[in-house]
């Protein structure tokens, strides 16, 4: 588990701070060219967001194959498929995040500070640092609107909730499905709902980077 976290939140955030400086120039260029009537504020925001899926594909292959293999997890093509699709929807919003907060802020720099402390509270409450059972009951809700949580959710659930090995901890004896079900929530039920949760947020972070395009002009004269 501990892998899975840091190595999607570390790549999840290299790949929205890479993007920033990138949308920050080509936005300078884009008033210019909207000025001329070249083409509408949409159709740009939305081959900005578009382009870079073929992007985070290559890299979800290429990390994917390495990592799944290197951890040791059961070799079945379900679950091997399910660890692309969740790295690749988990890349997908953190790509989609960076763009956003580039959109809706008016420099760089300014978006990149807004970015480090979400990602330090995503990091927080993803359910791993702080189980989802020892997190008060008054922050649970951002617990629930967390994406790396529903990220471990998914990769977690897809990989171990069918494991029947038996494992004993400090007050608990039993199989590895169980403990996961009981101390973070993990069960093989929640698949599909954090995989519909994922492609949430990335409709959300992209769809809010539209916007901005299409409605904010930080544009200085």
């Amino acid at each position: 588990m501990g892998a899975l976290h840091s190595s999607c939140l570390f790549l999840g955030v290299s790949n929205a701070s890479s993007v920033q400086p990138v949308i920050s120039i080509e936005r300078t260029v884009f008033y210019t060219e909207k000025a001329a009537g070249m083409y509408s504020p949409l159709a740009y925001a939305a081959a900005q967001a578009l382009v870079e899926v073929p992007y985070i594909a290559a890299q979800t292959l290429s990390y994917g194959i390495i990592t799944y293999f290197m951890i040791g997890f059961e070799r079945t093509i379900r679950k091997f498929l399910l660890y692309l699709v969740f790295t690749f929807l988990s890349f997908t919003y953190f790509t989609f995040y960076g763009m956003m907060a580039v959109g809706l802020t008016p420099t760089q720099h300014m978006a990149a500070i807004i970015s480090s402390a979400s990602y330090s509270l995503w990091n927080l409450f993803s359910g791993f640092l702080i189980p989802k059972s020892y997190i008060p009951g008054w922050w649970i809700w951002f617990y629930y609107i967390c994406p790396v949580a529903w990220t471990l959710r998914g990769l977690i659930s897809s990989q171990l909730t069918d494991v029947e090995t038996i494992i004993v901890t400090e007050g608990f004896k039993g199989s590895v499905k169980e403990y996961l079900d009981l101390h973070y929530g993990f069960n093989s039920e929640m698949i599909g709902i954090s995989a519909v949760v994922l492609i949430g947020f990335s409709l959300l972070f992209s769809g809010a980077f539209m916007a901005s395009i299409r409605f904010l002009n930080f544009q200085r004269r």
